[in-house]
Order: structure tokens, then C-alpha cells, then sequence
């Protein structure tokens, strides 16, 4: 039984071996790289031998002579020898004769195999996989020994020295025999024909001959353009042969006139401010790897040609060529140069207003100019430095007569009368009868057309209630009844971005006396009409102050009073009371309304 476990753990141990090398082997793969590969390479070295195995072991005892063979599980071999030689077809493959032996006080094991190998190089490290077949030669002590088919598989790591010499760090084997020892034992029967499953080790020295001869690294530099006139660029590209393709290269270079930049192979070489000749632009290509012979130099040659001294063309041109003042032209210029050389635009001026841009257009501001025209000009510039210059010209009209002035002076802005408590909290949007309606119309036309000219004109509406409601009550009415007048002319198209709204509750409220002035100057009364309506001042008072007073905020004119009496539903607005179902305590009672028949007469 102890047999059988020991075999089983030299197998697995074995196999643990294989397996570890295999992984080191694949994951180096992708560091493989094209180095030189000698012709042959020859290992000689240490090798350690786990046979793994059980085979017949016979003793001889002094006076007794020979014993019986007894099987014996073979130990370990520390003391060994291992040589290979290695044919290389390419750098990868190559044909391997292997030898080896091992010695121990139960038995010898010596092997010569054959077979190929596998080997990745890698820069400063070999990693390598081999397949032998051949002989497996095992002597048991005071036992005939046996001949039989062996194989060898595994692989191994070198390291490199230098190129003649590299040390076999570890070579890890799975090695194994097949004996037949039934000639000299017949009872013992797990050893007459031994299968040998071990593990082999090896370490030592590496020879290697055969080298190809070095090739010399080339450089070869091509330009483009090989002929330019001065300011244009000139592009050279270097190209580097028999250097390792899998080293990074280093590229210097360098040029006798103009201003050089480079990116690895290629080069760039400005030639502004060079004179008229023959330059050259230079390569220098190196292998930092290379301890010797890794550097290639080359050289291109190329023209440059003085340009012709023309100095450039230049127009210059308006959209639109006529203004309003304040109003802006596009302004666009045309340089070219005879010569082919670059240009530039700049220098921008204006006779009036302002001009600003870049390249070859600019704008215009009139902002601020006279009447009349104003001149814009540039400069063109080339690269040698000789100028053109061009102008042209937009007119600046003269202004129409102030039709603003007038629409302000037509703006007829009025106030506008709510009935009683009007509107409601549950109705926001009722009480605002026809003929206030009819004057928003009227003042929302105006204004729009007004905003034409002044865009950041305001309308100012300004809320009031009479004096019958408390003060918490008359102001929230008086919100309400702002917020109605702005949403009707919003309606009508005016923005709201353009009116600004205050509720005054009943601050502000009209006197009697300055009630009593409008009646009496109002030149659309009869003396009649204004005895009745003074009969009823409070009621007047009242209704007059239930308003909305309008002001233009660019002039400040504000809205003209035309009392409620004066409106055809005048007596809605007249009418009713101001005052909540649950008056404030202290408000008085509301005076009645005139007499229907009284104001149909009005």
C-alpha cells in the first residue's frame, strides 16, 4: 500500500511540475519577440531524477552470496548528470539528442532520447517545450538490467548571459520508462514488468553556436516637397532597416535652416525667414537596446526659392451699403497676392461709429454717427511683408421724422372702472365690463405699435378699491382687479414682460374735492347733469376710486380719468357696494346708488 501512495504522490508531483512550466510558457507568448538564434546550442548540467517507480532489487550478503530480488519503490537520484544537443531550424523550432543519468545505491537510470523542441525568445530569456522518445536503460542492484521505450516531456527556462553562454535556470521533465524484468524475477509480480512515472530536474550551463552575422541597421530619409518658396513647410520621413522590430527607436533630428519640429520618423521644417538655397535635414535612428552598431543616419536634401516681390490685391465691400443710424453693415475684404504668398487681414478702421473684426470681415456699428458716409478700410498683409490696402464705404440715412413722437402723443391711455367688488375671488376674470373693455383694446393697439420703436417701454398698472372695505380686503381686490386688466391686454398681445403692475388697496383714494373738479370741468356735462351727479358725491367718490390707472413708463404720461358716470353700463359701475358679506368692524355703510331714471339721463 505504501508503494502504491508513493507512486501516486511522485506522479502528482510530477504533473504539478509540468503544469506550472506550461503555464510560464503559454503566458510568454505574447512577450516573444525576434531575437538571433544560433545554429546549435549544446546544455551540459546538473540533473536530479525522481524515478517513480517500483523495480526488483537483490542483495548480496557476505558468506551468503546472492538473495532473492525484493521489490523496492525507487527513491530519489540526487546524483546525475544531463547533457543536450539541439539543432535549430528556426528560431523556434529545433531537433534535440538528449542524454542523461542518475545514480543511486539500488539502481542506476540512464536515457537517450530524441525528439523536437519548442522555444520562445524572448528578450534576455528562452522558454522552451521539448517531446524526446528513445531509450530508458535501469540497472537494479545485483539484478540484470533492462532496455526499454522512453519518453521525455517537459521544457525549461534560460537565461541569457551573453550570446555564447546562458544558464538553464530549471528544466522541469515528466519522465517515463517501461522495463520487463521476468528473466530474473518471477514471484514478485508489481516489478517483473515496472512502469517507470518520475520527475526529472535539471540546471546548468547552455553553449551556443552559430550565430548569423550581424546585419548593420540602415536609415533611409525621404522630403516632400523637395523644392517650396520661403514660408512653406517642408516634410521629411525617416525609415530605419535591420533594426529589432520589436524595440522602440529613437529619432534626433536636425536641419541647417528654418525652425525643425519632429514626431518619431518624421519632421517638419518651417522656412519662414530662410533665404533662398539648398537645405538639408538630417535623420539620426537609434536602438537604446543595442549595446553597439544600433544607430543609422540619413540626410535629405531640399529647395527653397525666394518669392517674387508683387505685393497683394485687396477689395473691400458693404451689406448693406445704407443704414439707419444705429443700424450695423457686414463688411467683407478679398486679398490675394500675385506671388502665391499668405495673407492676412487687419488693421480694421472706421471714419465714424465703430468697427470691429477679424480675418477678412468685420462689422460695422452706427451707433452714435452723423448722417452722411463713413469709410471703412484694412489692411492686407502678406508673408514677405509687403501691404494693400482697400476701403469702402456705407451711408448713414437720415433720420425720418420722430414717429414715436408722434404715436406717444396719439398713445391715449385711460383709466379703467370696476363695478362693486368686482372681480370676485371664485370669477378673477369677470368684472370688466364693455366699455373698459373697448378702451383696453384701444390702448393695447397703440402700445403694440409703440413697442416697435421702444421695446423696453412699459405699461405701469396701478390698482385701487374704495375706502369701504378693510384694509386687507380693499388690497387683495385691488391685486385682483390689476391681474384682470394685465391678463386682457396680455390677451391682446401686449407681453407681459412689459408691464409691471402695483395694488394700492385703497391708498391713494380721490377726494371729494378732486372728484368735484372733474365734474365740474368734465365739458361733455350739461349744468344739469352736474347738479344731479354732486347730489350723489359719496356715491362718486366711491365708483371713482373702484379703478385701474395706467402710466407709460418711457414718458411718464399718465392715464386721463374719464369718471365711471361718463361710460355707457355706467350704472354697473356705479352701482353696489364694496364692502364683503362680513364687513371690517367701523366701515360704514355704502350710500345708495343714483336713481336709474337719473342716470340714463346722463
Amino acid at each position: 500500500m505504501s508503494r502504491c501512495r508513493d507512486t501516486g504522490s511522485s506522479r502528482v508531483w510530477s504533473w504539478v511540475l509540468l503544469l506550472g512550466l506550461a503555464v510560464v510558457l503559454v503566458s510568454a507568448t505574447a512577450l516573444a519577440q525576434e531575437e538571433p538564434t544560433p545554429k546549435v546550442d549544446v546544455f551540459v548540467g546538473y540533473q536530479w531524477l525522481n524515478p517513480g517507480g517500483t523495480v526488483p532489487v537483490s542483495n548480496v550478503l557476505p558468506f551468503l552470496g546472492p538473495q532473492p530480488p525484493v521489490a523496492t519503490k525507487l527513491p530519489d537520484m540526487p546524483s546525475g548528470w544531463g547533457s543536450t544537443l539541439t539543432y535549430n531550424f528556426d528560431s523556434h523550432w529545433g531537433l534535440s539528442l538528449d542524454v542523461g543519468g542518475n545514480y543511486q545505491r539500488d539502481a542506476n537510470e540512464s536515457t537517450i532520447s530524441v525528439g523536437p523542441r519548442f522555444m520562445w525568445r524572448i528578450e534576455g530569456l528562452n522558454l522552451f517545450a521539448h517531446t524526446l522518445l528513445g531509450l530508458n536503460r535501469l540497472a537494479p542492484r545485483a539484478v540484470n538490467a533492462s532496455n526499454g521505450l522512453g519518453a521525455i516531456l517537459g521544457g525549461g527556462i534560460d537565461v541569457k548571459v551573453w550570446r555564447p553562454l546562458s544558464i538553464r535556470l530549471i528544466e522541469a521533465d515528466y519522465a517515463w520508462g517501461n522495463h520487463n524484468f521476468t528473466d530474473a524475477v518471477s514471484a514478485i509480480s508489481d516489478a517483473r514488468r515496472p512502469k517507470l512515472n518520475g520527475a526529472r530536474l535539471r540546471g546548468g550551463l547552455v553553449l551556443n553556436f552559430g550565430y548569423p552575422s550581424e546585419v548593420t541597421p540602415t536609415a533611409s530619409c525621404s522630403v516632400q516637397p523637395s523644392e517650396v518658396m520661403v514660408g512653406e513647410p517642408v516634410t521629411a520621413t525617416a525609415t530605419g532597416s535591420n533594426f529589432n522590430p520589436k524595440h522602440t527607436l529613437t529619432y534626433t533630428w536636425s536641419g541647417n535652416g528654418g525652425k525643425v519640429t519632429s514626431k518619431e520618423g518624421t519632421a517638419t521644417m518651417d522656412t519662414n525667414g530662410v533665404a533662398g538655397a539648398s537645405y538639408t535635414l538630417t535623420a539620426h535612428i537609434t536602438d537604446p537596446k543595442m549595446k553597439k552598431g544600433g544607430v543609422a543616419s540619413c540626410s535629405a536634401n531640399f529647395t527653397v526659392k525666394e518669392l517674387p516681390k508683387h505685393p497683394p490685391t485687396m477689395s473691400c465691400s458693404a451689406d448693406p451699403t445704407s443704414v439707419q443710424s444705429g443700424a450695423s453693415s457686414n463688411i467683407s475684404c478679398t486679398c490675394n497676392s500675385p506671388d502665391n504668398a499668405s495673407v492676412t487681414v487687419s488693421g480694421w478702421t472706421a471714419s465714424a461709429g465703430s468697427v470691429s473684426g477679424s480675418g477678412n470681415a468685420a462689422t460695422l456699428s452706427t451707433t452714435g454717427a452723423p448722417a452722411g458716409p463713413i469709410t471703412v478700410s484694412a489692411t492686407c498683409t502678406d508673408s514677405r511683408g509687403l501691404t494693400a490696402s482697400a476701403s469702402t464705404q456705407i451711408t448713414v440715412e437720415v433720420p425720418p421724422p420722430p414717429k414715436v413722437n408722434q404715436l406717444e402723443v396719439r398713445l391715449a391711455l385711460h383709466s379703467v372702472y370696476f363695478p362693486t367688488a368686482q372681480p370676485t375671488v371664485q370669477k378673477p376674470t369677470g368684472g370688466l365690463l364693455a366699455s373698459q373693455q373697448q378702451t383696453l383694446i384701444v390702448l393695447a393697439g397703440d402700445f403694440l405699435k409703440y413697442l416697435e420703436t421702444k421695446p423696453d417701454a412699459h405699461l405701469i398698472l396701478e390698482g385701487h378699491a374704495d375706502a369701504r372695505g378693510s384694509v386687507a380686503y380693499n388690497q387683495a381686490l385691488s391685486e385682483r382687479r390689476v391681474e384682470r386688466t394685465k391678463g386682457f391686454l396680455v390677451e391682446r398681445g401686449v407681453p407681459a414682460a412689459n408691464i409691471e403692475t402695483k395694488a394700492l388697496g385703497n391708498q391713494h383714494n380721490l377726494t371729494a374735492d378732486e372728484v368735484k373738479v372733474q365734474v365740474e370741468t368734465n365739458p361733455e356735462l350739461t349744468p344739469e347733469e352736474r347738479q344731479r351727479i354732486l347730489k350723489n358725491t359719496k356715491t362718486i367718490i366711491w365708483a371713482s376710486n373702484r379703478r385701474v390707472d395706467i402710466t407709460l413708463n418711457t414718458t411718464g404720461q399718465e392715464s386721463v380719468r374719464h369718471l365711471p358716470f361718463n361710460a355707457a353700463d355706467s350704472l354697473s359701475l356705479i352701482g353696489g357696494r364694496e364692502v364683503p358679506k362680513k364687513a371690517a368692524p367701523g366701515t360704514k355703510k355704502a350710500a345708495p346708488a343714483p336713481k336709474k331714471g337719473a342716470k340714463k339721463k346722463q
